[in-house]
C-alpha cells in the first residue's frame, strides 16, 4: 500500500509537471497528433474486414482535419473510402455485433462529402438503409440497434445517431431525426441511471436487473448472464464503464454538433449532455485521468487513456461551443489533456488503452490500438481549439 501511494505521488507530479510544457498551444497539440497519426499508420494495420475499431480510428482522422485543415488526414479518410468504395460494413453474425455499430464508417464520409461536393461519396450510405436485407431503422425499426444477442448497448449511440443527423443536416428530412431519437433515447432509458447520470454498458450491469433463464448452450449466455458479482464492483459499488460513457458523451457531442439548435430534439440532447459532464467531472481523478469503473477508481487503480481521451474530447468540446463553463471546466479538459499526452511514448503510441471489451478491466501500459489512437485525436481536435479562448 505504501509503494502504490508514494507511486500514486510520483505519478501526479510528473503530469503536473509535465503540464507545465507549453503541451497546450495548438502547435504542441497538432505535433502530437501527428506523432500519435504516424505510429498507428507505420505499426498497426487495417483489418481485414472495416469494423467499429477502424472505423474509431478514421473518426479521429476526420476530426482532426476539420481542427486543423491537414490534407494528410483527410487523405489518409479519402484512399480508404476509395478503396472499400464508401461501402458502410454489415454486421456480423457475433452474439456482440449489431448495425449500430455499422455506420461510425458513414460519419466519416459524411465528412469527406463535405469537402469533395460529390453525392457518390453518400450514395453506398443512403443503398445500405434502403436495403431489405440489411437490419435497418426501416427493415426493423426497433431492433437493428439492439445487439445480435438482443440487448442494448452504450456503444452504438457513438456510432450511428450521429449519422442521422449529418444526413438531416444534408437532406432536411425528418425521418432522420426520427431514427436518431428513436435508438438513441431507447437505449438511453434503458441504460441512463438518472440519479447518478451516467450509463451502464448494457443492462446486464444494472444492479438489481435479472435475466430470465438462458441456456448455457446459447452462445451468447455469458454476455446475457446476470450476477450480484457483474452488477457490483469488488468494494460494493455501481458498475459504470468510462469508455462506455465515452461513448454516449462522445456521440452527444457529434448529434450537438449537426443538430441544428432550433430543432425540438436538440433541448434533451443538450440536458443530458450538460448533466453527464458535470457528473464526469466529479469522477476525474487527481492525476487527470478517469479510472476504468467510475464508481469505483480503486476497482483497476491503472490509468487508462481511451475513457479519459473521450471525457477530454467531449468536456473540451463543450467549452468550445459554449454549452459548459470555461471557468468550471478548462481545468478539467486540462488535466485530461495533460495526462491523455503523458502516455503517449517517445514513438507516438498511446499506451494504457483498454482492449476492445464490454465494461470495466485491468489494462497495461502496453495495450494499444486503433480505436484509442482514434479517441486520442478526437480529444486532440478539440484541444486544438482550447488555444483561441
Amino acid at each position: 500500500m505504501k509503494l502504490a501511494a508514494v507511486f500514486s505521488i510520483f505519478l501526479i507530479f510528473s503530469i503536473m509537471s509535465f503540464a507545465s510544457d507549453d503541451i497546450f498551444k495548438k502547435e504542441a497539440v497538432k505535433n502530437r497528433a501527428d506523432k500519435v497519426r504516424e505510429y498507428r499508420n507505420q505499426n498497426i494495420k487495417n483489418p481485414k474486414r472495416h469494423n467499429w475499431v477502424s472505423g474509431t480510428y478514421y473518426m479521429g482522422l476526420m476530426a482532426m482535419y476539420e481542427s486543423a485543415s491537414d490534407d494528410a488526414y483527410l487523405k489518409q479518410c479519402m484512399e480508404v473510402g476509395k478503396a472499400i468504395r464508401w461501402a458502410i460494413p454489415d454486421k456480423t453474425e457475433a452474439s456482440w455485433d449489431s448495425s449500430f455499430y455499422s455506420f461510425g464508417f458513414g460519419q466519416v464520409w459524411y465528412g469527406c462529402y463535405l469537402e469533395k461536393k460529390d453525392e457518390s461519396i453518400l450514395a453506398p450510405t443512403f443503398a445500405f438503409l434502403d436495403d431489405p436485407s440489411k437490419s435497418t431503422p426501416i427493415s426493423e425499426p426497433s431492433e437493428w440497434y439492439l445487439e445480435n444477442c438482443g440487448i442494448r448497448f452504450v456503444d452504438g449511440l457513438y456510432f450511428s445517431p450521429p449519422l442521422f443527423a449529418m444526413l438531416y443536416q444534408h437532406t432536411g428530412d425528418e425521418r432522420f431525426i426520427d431514427w436518431m431519437d428513436a435508438s438513441y433515447w431507447d437505449t438511453s432509458d434503458a441504460l441512463y441511471d438518472k440519479k447518478e447520470r451516467l450509463f451502464y454498458r448494457d443492462i446486464t450491469f444494472k444492479k438489481g436487473h435479472r435475466t430470465g433463464p438462458i441456456d448455457e448452450s446459447n452462445p451468447a449466455y455469458e454476455r446475457l448472464a446476470t450476477s450480484l458479482e457483474k452488477q457490483t464492483s469488488k468494494n460494493g459499488k455501481k458498475v459504470f464503464w468510462s469508455r462506455g460513457n465515452g461513448w454516449a458523451l462522445g456521440g452527444l457531442v457529434r448529434i450537438l454538433t449537426y443538430l441544428p439548435e432550433e430543432h425540438p430534439s436538440y433541448e434533451r440532447y443538450r440536458i443530458q449532455f450538460t448533466q453527464m459532464a458535470e457528473a464526469l467531472k466529479a469522477c476525474q481523478q487527481a492525476d487527470g485521468f478517469w479510472r476504468s469503473n467510475l464508481a469505483d477508481p480503486l476497482e483497476y487503480d491503472m490509468r487508462e487513456s481511451s475513457g479519459t481521451a473521450f471525457m477530454t474530447y467531449g468536456i473540451a468540446w463543450g467549452i468550445n461551443n459554449g454549452l459548459l463553463s470555461k471557468e468550471a471546466y478548462l481545468p478539467v479538459a486540462k488535466k485530461g489533456w495533460a495526462a491523455i499526452a503523458s502516455v503517449v511514448n517517445e514513438e507516438g503510441k498511446v499506451e494504457w488503452g483498454q482492449p476492445p471489451g464490454v465494461g470495466p478491466a485491468p489494462v497495461t501500459q502496453e495495450s494499444s490500438n486503433s480505436h484509442t489512437v482514434g479517441i486520442f485525436l478526437l480529444a486532440a481536435s478539440e484541444v486544438y481549439k482550447l488555444d483561441d479562448l
